[in-house]
C-alpha cells in the first residue's frame, strides 16, 4: 500500500500560491511605473483638457504717495494671455499660437513661448501668462478674431506705473519679472515664474504690504476648451498703501537744481528725522524697468558709467573732508584736550614726521569757533594728534558713522572708519601719525555716506539726538541719545554759525534764511575734488539739516554752499516755517 506524504502537498501548493501573488505584485508595480511615471503627463493631460482649468489673478499692488498724498506708484488694469502647458505640448500647437499671435503684432517665436511655458511651469492644470500689457483695444481685436485659440485665456492684470518718473526712482523703486535666484528665495511665500516683485527703494522693502494676495478662478471646461462649468472663486485682496515722508514738489525743485551734476541731496527734519528730500543724480525712469526693457536696453543702463542706478545718498561712499571737522571739534571739547578758548598757531602747514600737511593759507592764532569759521586745517592736525585715531573714531561711531543709519531702503552701506586694527588686517601696515593728520580733516581711509553726515549734524543742531531717518509715515520715531554736554554743542553751533555767516560758506546764507553749516573739499583719485556742504535752519532754531554732495564740484564754498542755501530757503517759505 502507497503511502501519501500530505504535509509536503500541502507545502508545495503553499509556494506555488506565494509564487503567483509575488508575480502579481510585480506586474502591478511596473503597471503602476509604466502609467504613473511614464506616461503619467499624457493621462493628466487628457484629464485636465476635458474636465479642470485654473486662472490666477492677480492683486492690485498697494498705492505709493509722498507726504501731501500725491501718488508717486500706482498701478492700472491691462491684460494679459494665458494658456496651459499641457495643452500647448506638440510642436503644431506652439507653431499656431506663434503665428496667432504674430498676425496681431505681437512677437513671439516658437522658442521663446517653450522658453516661457517651461520657466512659469508649476503643475499641468495652471495657467502661464504668456503676453504681458496689452490694452483693452488690443485685447477686444485679439479675442474677436475667431481663429483666437482655444488653448489661450484673456485675463485682467495690473501693471505699475510711476507718474514722477526719475525724480523719485531712487527712493520709490520699480517691480520687475521674478527672476529663478528671487523664485528659489521667495517661492515658498507663493511666488510663481511670471510674477512681478519688488526690485528696489520702497517697492522692494516694503514686498510684504505692497504685494495684496492672488485670487483665483477654477472652471469646468469640454473638450473644446468651453466652459462647462464655474468650479470655485476666489477673488484677490490688494495690497496696502504706503504713505512717505517725502515731499514731491520739494523734490522736484533739487532734481532741477541737480540737471546736469553727479551727486546727492538729503533734507531731514532734525528733531523726527523725516526726510523730505533724498535725491540722486543722475536718475532713471523706472517706467520702462516696470514694463520691460529689451537686453541692449539694459546693458546701457546698467553700463552707463555715470551709474544712474545707484542711489547716492545711502549706496555712496566719501571722502566727508572737512565737514567731518565736528567730530574732531565734538572730542577734543568733550574729552578735555581742548577749551573753548585754546588756540593752536597755523602758519599755513604742519610738519608731521618726514611729511608737511598744508592748510588753505596762514590763518594765525585760532581757537575752535574761528578754525571751524575759516575751515583751518592745521588746527585740527594738533587737534588730531593730541586725540589720536582711536578716540577719533569712538567718537565718529557715536555720532553715526561706520554703521547703517536705518533707513528704510534696501541697498544702504556703512562707510569705512578705518582704524589701527582695519589698516593692519587691510594692509598689513601701522597706523602712522600723518594716517591721524588726514582722518581729522576727513580724508584718507574714512569713507561715508551723505545721510550718515545728515544724521550727524541733525544731532547737533537738536542737543544730541542721533535720529534714524524716517521714510514712512507709518514708521514710529526712533533713534538714541549721545552723551554730550549741551556747552559743547553750544560752541560747535557757534562755529557752524561762523561759517555762513563770515566763513567759507557764505553763499548759503544769501537766500533770506539763517544757515549754519560746514563746507568740504575732498580731493579724490579721479583729479577732481568732490564738493560738501552740511548745514541746518534756521540756525536759531533748527528745522531741517542738508547734504549737498557734488561729484568733481571742486569747491564746497562756491559750488555747494549757494545750493543748498536755496533749497532750505525754499523748504522753510513754501512750508510758513
Amino acid at each position: 500500500m502507497k503511502r501519501l506524504d500530505l504535509p509536503l502537498t500541502i507545502d508545495k501548493r503553499l509556494l506555488y500560491c506565494i509564487y503567483f501573488a509575488f508575480a502579481i505584485l510585480a506586474f502591478l508595480t511596473i503597471a503602476l511605473f509604466v502609467f504613473q511615471v511614464m506616461h503619467g503627463d499624457d493621462y493628466v493631460r487628457l484629464a485636465t483638457e476635458n474636465r479642470l482649468r485654473v486662472i490666477r489673478l492677480s492683486p492690485q499692488r498697494g498705492t505709493i504717495f509722498d507726504a501731501n498724498q500725491i501718488p508717486l506708484a500706482v498701478s492700472i488694469s491691462t491684460f494679459s494671455i494665458q494658456g496651459y502647458p499641457l495643452s500647448m505640448q506638440s510642436e503644431e500647437t506652439i507653431q499656431r499660437i506663434a503665428s496667432f499671435l504674430g498676425k496681431h503684432g505681437i512677437v513671439k517665436r516658437p522658442e521663446d513661448l517653450k522658453e516661457t511655458l517651461k520657466s512659469q511651469y508649476t503643475v499641468p492644470y495652471r495657467s502661464v501668462t504668456l503676453v504681458n500689457n496689452l490694452t483693452l483695444a488690443q485685447m477686444a481685436t485679439i479675442v474677436a478674431d475667431p481663429e483666437f485659440p482655444q488653448e489661450l485665456v484673456p485675463v485682467s492684470q495690473w501693471r505699475r506705473v510711476y507718474p514722477a518718473g526719475e525724480v523719485m526712482s531712487h527712493v520709490v523703486g520699480y517691480v520687475g519679472s521674478i527672476n529663478k535666484e528671487e523664485l528659489k528665495r521667495y517661492g515658498s511665500r507663493g511666488y510663481q515664474g511670471g510674477d512681478e516683485i519688488g526690485k528696489s527703494g520702497v517697492e522692494a522693502k516694503f514686498e510684504h504690504l505692497l504685494r495684496g494676495n492672488f485670487g483665483g478662478e477654477a472652471i469646468e471646461v469640454d473638450a473644446r476648451g468651453r466652459l462647462v462649468r464655474k468650479l470655485d472663486f476666489k477673488p484677490s485682496e490688494p495690497g496696502k498703501d504706503v504713505v512717505l515722508t517725502l515731499d514731491l514738489i520739494a523734490q522736484q525743485k533739487v532734481s532741477e537744481l541737480m540737471k546736469g551734476k553727479k551727486g546727492g541731496v538729503i533734507v531731514m527734519d532734525v528733531q523726527r528725522g523725516d526726510v523730505v528730500v533724498l535725491y540722486s543724480s543722475p536718475s532713471y525712469d523706472p517706467n520702462p524697468l516696470a514694463w520691460g526693457l529689451r537686453d541692449f536696453e539694459w546693458r546701457a543702463l546698467t553700463k552707463d558709467l555715470s551709474y544712474p542706478m545707484m542711489n547716492r545718498v545711502i549706496g555712496g561712499l566719501y571722502s566727508p573732508a572737512s565737514t567731518f571737522k565736528i567730530v574732531a571739534a565734538i572730542a577734543g571739547l568733550a574729552e578735555g584736550v581742548i577749551t573753548p578758548k585754546t588756540t593752536f598757531y597755523c602758519p599755513g602747514y604742519l610738519e608731521v614726521g618726514n611729511r608737511r600737511f598744508r592748510c588753505v593759507r596762514p590763518h594765525g592764532r585760532e581757537d575752535i569757533v574761528g578754525a571751524l569759521r575759516d575751515s583751518c586745517n592745521v588746527f585740527f592736525f594738533q587737534l588730531g594728534l593730541k586725540l589720536g585715531v582711536d578716540v577719533l573714531s569712538d567718537w565718529a561711531y557715536r555720532l553715526g558713522f561706520g554703521r547703517p543709519t536705518g533707513i528704510s531702503l534696501p541697498g544702504e552701506v556703512t562707510g569705512n572708519l578705518a582704524g589701527r586694527k582695519w589698516k593692519k588686517d587691510t594692509f598689513g601696515e601701522s597706523w602712522y601719525l600723518g594716517d591721524t593728520a588726514n582722518y581729522v580733516i576727513g580724508q584718507g581711509f574714512l569713507l561715508v555716506t551723505p545721510i550718515q553726515l545728515a544724521r550727524a549734524y541733525a544731532a547737533v543742531a537738536n542737543g544730541g539726538f542721533l535720529p534714524r531717518p524716517r521714510l514712512i509715515e507709518a514708521e514710529g520715531l526712533d533713534g538714541e541719545e549721545i552723551s554730550i554736554d549741551d556747552k559743547v554743542l553750544s560752541v560747535i553751533r557757534k562755529g557752524l554759525e561762523e561759517v555762513v555767516k563770515s566763513g567759507t560758506g557764505r553763499a548759503a546764507g544769501a537766500y533770506g534764511v539763517k544757515v549754519a553749516g560746514k563746507t568740504g573739499t575732498a580731493q579724490t583719485s579721479r583729479g577732481k575734488n568732490d564738493a560738501l556742504f552740511v548745514g541746518y535752519a534756521p540756525a536759531d532754531s533748527p528745522k531741517y539739516v542738508i547734504v549737498v554732495l557734488l561729484e568733481e564740484g571742486e569747491s564746497g564754498g562756491r559750488a555747494v554752499a549757494p545750493l543748498a542755501g536755496e533749497i532750505l530757503a525754499y523748504l522753510l517759505k513754501e512750508r510758513g516755517e
